[in-house]
C-alpha cells in the first residue's frame, strides 16, 4: 500500500500544482493565451479528482471527522472550479477561436472563469493545508 499511496500522492500534488498555478497565472494576466493551457488544465483537473478520490479511499474512508470535513470542503471547491472552467472558459475559448481571437466578450468570459476558479482553488489549497491541523 505504501507505493500506491506514494505514487498517488505524487500525481495528485504534481497535477494540482500545475492546475492551480496555471489558473492563478491566467487569472492574473486576464487569461491571455488561455487557449494553449485549457486542455492541459482540464486534464490536470481530471487527474487531481481521480487521485484525490483514491487518496480519500486510502486515508479517510473510516470516518467523517473534522479533518475529513475540511478536506471535503476543499474537494467541493476543486470540483466547482473545474466546472466553472469547463462551463465558462471552454465555450468562450471556442467562440474566441472562431472569431480569430478578436472577441472581447469571449476573452472577458475566459478571464472571469479563470478568476473564479483561482479563488476556488486557493480555498482548496488552504483546506488541504489546514486539514492536517484540524
Amino acid at each position: 500500500m505504501q507505493i500506491t499511496l506514494l505514487v498517488t500522492l505524487v500525481f495528485h500534488i504534481l497535477a494540482g500544482v500545475f492546475w492551480a498555478g496555471s489558473t492563478f497565472a491566467l487569472a492574473r494576466i486576464g487569461a491571455v493565451s488561455a487557449d494553449q493551457l485549457f486542455r492541459p488544465q482540464m486534464g490536470a483537473a481530471v487527474v487531481v479528482v481521480i487521485t484525490g478520490a483514491v487518496l480519500w479511499h486510502l486515508l479517510h474512508s473510516s470516518g467523517f471527522g473534522i479533518q475529513e470535513q475540511v478536506l471535503a470542503l476543499g474537494a467541493l471547491a476543486a470540483l466547482i472550479a473545474a466546472a466553472v472552467q469547463g462551463v465558462l472558459c471552454g465555450p468562450a475559448l471556442r467562440q474566441l477561436a472562431r472569431a480569430g481571437g478578436k472577441d472581447a466578450q469571449s476573452q472577458a468570459r475566459v478571464a472571469l472563469g479563470q478568476r473564479i476558479a483561482a479563488g476556488l482553488l486557493a480555498l482548496t489549497v488552504i483546506c488541504m493545508a489546514a486539514a492536517r491541523y484540524a
